[in-house]
């Protein structure tokens, strides 16, 4: 790297002066993990009142101008991701954007090491965070080296200051269970998402103030955790359909764990909606193309899409964003995974 940033002090001065090594002081610059947090705090303080940039600050994209966005997303090997990016496609080159993807691929939403060092590399002009979440240290790389970055469907609450745009998870937890307690269902089964993210979180909450609006408790052994993946709701839902007393409807949080759900009532001879309804969450083109079409709750990708690239835009322009957190509706679509209770013991239950 460049001994100077663009006239200012050299990487000896900002070293001398925090009282640490010329290679500590690359490493904070660059993004590095292996510096300690008081050690990074310091060189930090002196990098910010000594002025010191690594980069020019990105151009913003105006009328005729261009800029490079960075896409880091936790996986490139599911269709809600293929989905989502191709939304974001659609809406960065709309305004004029092109895009750099990055899978994050460390398996627990955090952003892999390095990834910092290629988005200074590339000039990138502002940052996407796709259910990934970045360290602290990675946040305030970001800050001190002015690029703007917007968090999509966040995996917890983004710190203030920092934009996010997401979905009404809650809500849509309650339509797919309020949709099953319509049809009848009262021995409902939820798979839920994994717990410590907000959409896990959120849905199963969903389900649960609608169980409870119902008058009906929510049983542990009808509530099993998936980690969002089909093989997941397809072997909870194996659990649930060989309990003693099966539930009559399964509320999966994901697409892909309803599609399991099926497949597990497929697997004990069962027929989907006439032996087990199942709802699901996403509406992914699967959801269109399986047999029985599954009803599930729609997030709406393509809007979520456009307005976190929206935000991005405004803060790359050096606007500042109306709200940190922006939800989108989400609806209930009907298909026909669904039914009535199936007949047990000489009678379906009553439709409230």
């Amino acid at each position: 790297m460049p001994g100077t940033a663009h006239g200012g002090p050299t990487l000896a001065v900002i070293a001398r002066e925090a009282g640490v090594s010329v290679p500590t002081v690359s490493k904070v610059v660059n993004g590095r993990e292996d510096v300690a947090p008081h050690t990074r705090r310091r060189v930090s303080e002196v990098l910010e009142r000594r002025g010191y940039l690594r980069r020019p600050v990105a151009r913003a994209p105006r009328e005729g101008v261009g800029g490079l966005v960075d896409v880091v997303i936790h996986g490139l090997d599911t269709s809600w991701a293929t989905t989502l990016l191709s939304a974001v496609e659609n809406a960065t080159y709309r305004v004029g954007l092109d895009i750099v993807v990055s899978a994050a691929r460390t398996g627990s939403g955090r952003t892999g090491r390095g990834w910092l060092d290629r988005v200074a590399d590339r000039g990138t002009a502002g940052v996407l965070l796709v259910l990934v979440e970045p360290t602290p240290s990675q946040r305030a790389w970001l800050r001190h080296h002015r690029i703007p970055h917007v968090v999509l469907d966040p995996i917890s609450v983004p710190p203030p200051g920092v934009p996010s745009v997401g979905a009404t998870n809650w809500a849509g937890g309650v339509s797919a269970t309020e949709h099953l307690l319509r049809a009848g269902h009262r021995r409902i089964a939820v798979v839920s998402g994994l717990e410590d993210t907000l959409c896990g979180q959120a849905r199963l909450a969903g389900y649960r103030s609608a169980m409870a609006a119902a008058g009906l408790a929510v049983l542990p052994e009808l509530t099993v955790m998936g980690d969002f993946s089909l093989e997941s709701g397809r072997r909870r839902a194996g659990e649930l359909l060989d309990l003693p007393e099966p539930p009559t409807a399964v509320f999966a949080c994901t697409d892909q764990m309803a599609l399991g759900v099926c497949d597990a009532a497929r697997e004990r001879g069962m027929t989907v909606p006439d032996d087990l309804s199942v709802v699901g969450f996403d509406d992914l083109p699967e959801a269109r193309w399986a047999r029985p079409a599954l009803t599930t709750v729609r997030q709406p990708l393509n809007e979520m899409a456009a307005a976190a690239i929206g935000l991005l835009v405004r803060l790359m322009r050096g606007e500042t964003a109306e709200a940190d957190r922006i939800e989108l509706s989400t609806c209930l679509v009907e298909r026909a995974s669904t039914a009535r209770p199936p007949v047990r013991g000489g009678r379906a239950a009553a439709p409230s």
